[in-house]
């Protein structure tokens, strides 16, 4: 089973380990990009990372050996989108900066698996479970 149950995420960060999901296409002025959101704890805190990337044919799914999609010193760590003290509410901070969904949790790393499927599938414009991919509102 690739998703998280959210008991499972909750424990998984608590734990100290972070989760991804893949968000789907994104775009950067003339270069098609895809996004992910990172939950990683750090500190006593959650930290909320958006990721752009460029989307090209790549060697590898690793999404972090992906270049990023926009110019910037900020980018090549991700933007920080929201830091919280608990990591339900982390989860919530997702779903409203980036449109993450709560169904669609992984371990850290396994979004790229994600990536695969979507380029495979041709990069169509809906999720695998039939809902439109989510627009970021900090992309």
């Amino acid at each position: 089973m690739r998703y998280l149950a959210e008991p499972i995420i909750l424990s998984a960060l608590k734990r100290g380990r972070a989760v991804e999901q893949f968000l789907g296409p994104t775009h950067g002025s003339d270069r098609r990009g895809v996004s992910y959101v990172e939950v990683r704890p750090v500190q006593g805190t959650y930290e909320v990372y958006l990721h752009s990337v460029l989307d090209s044919e790549p060697q590898s799914y690793d999404l972090d050996s992906l270049p990023a999609l926009f110019d910037s010193d900020e980018e090549d760590f991700g933007l920080l989108v929201a830091t919280t003290i608990d990591p339900a509410a982390a989860l919530d901070a997702a779903t409203d900066r980036t449109g993450a969904v709560l169904e669609r949790w992984v371990n850290q790393s396994m979004a790229g698996d994600e990536y695969s499927d979507y380029v495979s599938a041709g990069r169509p414009n809906q999720a695998s479970d039939g809902r439109p991919w989510p627009t970021p509102l900090s992309s």
